[in-house]
């Protein structure tokens, strides 16, 4: 039987709270499934496939049925929550055994007792795409209600995604500035090496230390870490960088 509103409602609040108390997106997205399969009602499976580097997989599932189900479409390469995933659309298949869409996917997912499915596409913005992915073993068990619920957690699964995404990029991020810190901090201590070595000006160390890079055609922040480790190995009477 469908959830009532009010399970519906409940089970709104507590994937809120979830996203809120969750640290881990597979972990949110674990509980998520086990949510929709209860909120849902009847007999189903869930699963949700994310495109990693271009290739789907399965990151989380409510029991070892949906993952089967998913993987026997990524060996086939195509199937509704490819479809999902890959178009954008709502991919609803009411009875597998009438349906001849997906010609090579279609036997062996009757074989392992597929019915009927409902695949909705999970948008993460333009970092994480992929599908959330329901099955039953039961033909036409994805009426209009049970539809409409399970947008609702498609939405839920999107929402984090899309911040789990949002969080990685602007890890990268920080640890790019980190590196270009790095490398500054690096390059003048270069320049104040070149300075007292050779007597000069910021601008003349700077000036040097731009023609080493650019005879080697090597980074100037390579060339300044390689100056320091010269200098930091070698007796302060040694001069290891001239102009």
């Amino acid at each position: 039987m469908p959830a009532s509103h009010g399970a519906i409602r409940e089970a709104a609040s507590e994937l809120q709270d979830l996203l809120l108390a969750t640290e881990d997106v597979e972990d949110f997205l674990q509980e998520l499934v086990a949510i929709a399969v209860a909120t849902i009602g009847g007999d189903i499976s869930a699963g949700v496939t994310v495109s990693r580097d271009g290739h789907p997989a399965t990151v989380t599932s409510s029991d070892a049925h949906a993952a089967r189900f998913d993987e026997v479409q990524y060996g086939h390469d195509e199937g509704p929550c490819l479809t999902a995933m890959r178009t954008g659309q709502l991919v609803l298949i009411d009875d597998l055994a009438g349906d001849e869409r997906f010609g090579k996917y279609r036997p062996r997912a009757l074989a392992l007792g597929v019915r009927s499915s409902l695949s909705l596409p999970l948008d993460g913005g333009s970092h994480a795409v992929g599908a959330l992915n329901l099955y039953s073993r039961s033909a036409h068990a994805f009426g209009p209600v049970q539809q409409a619920e399970a947008q609702r957690f498609a939405n839920e699964a999107s929402r984090a995604l899309t911040l789990a995404a949002r969080f990685a990029h602007n890890v990268e991020i920080t640890d790019q500035l980190r590196a270009a810190l790095i490398s500054r901090t690096s390059i003048d201590q270069t320049i104040g090496i070149i300075m007292g070595q050779n007597r000069c000006d910021a601008d003349a160390a700077f000036a040097v230390l731009r023609a080493a890079s650019q005879n080697r055609n090597v980074k100037l922040r390579t060339v300044a870490s390689e100056i320091i480790l010269a200098v930091s190995s070698m007796p302060p009477a040694m001069h290891p960088f001239v102009e």
